[in-house]
């Protein structure tokens, strides 16, 4: 089984990237005719935001005042898990695969994208938190859902996130971080950047080397993909969905 690589367009928002998986979901068999094929993988760099679970509340997980003052646009996803901050130093990925067997394809791409990191040279394994770790520290979130078509996997890859704006922005409860035995979020975090002996240069360099390593298949959106891509996003930049608990 191989995975087709997707091209998307650069300088989106956040939520268009999130529509883009939804979309690609729920035309996943048009998208991989072939039976030979078991998903599309895309990656994207966006400006900096934060984006909550869908089971969240807003006020518990963002300062929002930070976010505000600081032109840091704050989203809610459709699938569960935490909040994330993201921004240019940071490689968001997402994964649909054409399988509705939702914890399987979850717990294979949690495998890949750890055997993908070993690949290039980080002692990473993935936890019981649905986290990529390397040594004690998370270098990648991840989260899933499913639809009636397809499962959605997407997650991060910390490259070189702004670890100060990343504390303000978002504001885990203390017996959060206590579950995960830190005391802050940055305590609890790494950067591929600061690895000794890291061999990857910028958070461009490692999409490149997330393409390489996962596909060399390509796959293009057309005009009408695109329109109807833009439509969902509008669902998620309602205020009453990101308000919505």
């Amino acid at each position: 089984m191989s995975t087709l690589f997707l091209h998307t367009p650069t300088n989106k928002r956040l939520v268009w990237y999130l529509a883009a998986e939804e979309y690609v979901a729920k035309h996943i068999d048009r998208l991989l005719p072939s039976e030979e094929h078991d998903g599309i993988l895309f990656v994207w760099i966006v400006d900096p935001t934060v984006i909550i679970g869908r089971h969240q509340v807003l006020q518990n997980e963002v300062n929002t005042a930070f976010c505000q003052e600081n032109n840091i646009a704050v989203y809610r996803r459709k699938s569960g898990g935490g909040c994330v901050y993201a921004d240019a130093g940071n490689l968001m990925v997402s994964y649909i695969a054409r399988s509705t067997h939702s914890e399987q394809v979850f717990q294979a791409y949690l495998d890949r994208m750890s055997d993908f990191l070993r690949h290039i040279g980080y002692d990473a394994v993935k936890s019981t938190h649905n986290d990529i770790m390397i040594g004690m520290h998370k270098v990648s979130g991840n989260a899933c859902f499913a639809l009636p078509t397809a499962t959605i996997v997407h997650g991060t890859l910390l490259y070189n996130v702004d670890y100060a704006v990343l504390q303000q922005a978002i504001t885990p409860s203390q017996e959060k971080l206590a579950k995960h035995g830190v005391e802050s979020v940055r305590q609890r975090v790494i950067n591929i950047h600061d690895i000794e002996g890291t061999s990857i240069a910028s958070t461009t360099d490692l999409a490149h080397a997330v393409q390489q390593y996962w596909s060399n298949e390509l796959l293009s959106l057309s005009e009408d993909d695109m329109h109807q891509i833009d439509a969902i996003e509008q669902e998620y930049l309602d205020p009453a969905f990101i308000l919505s608990r």
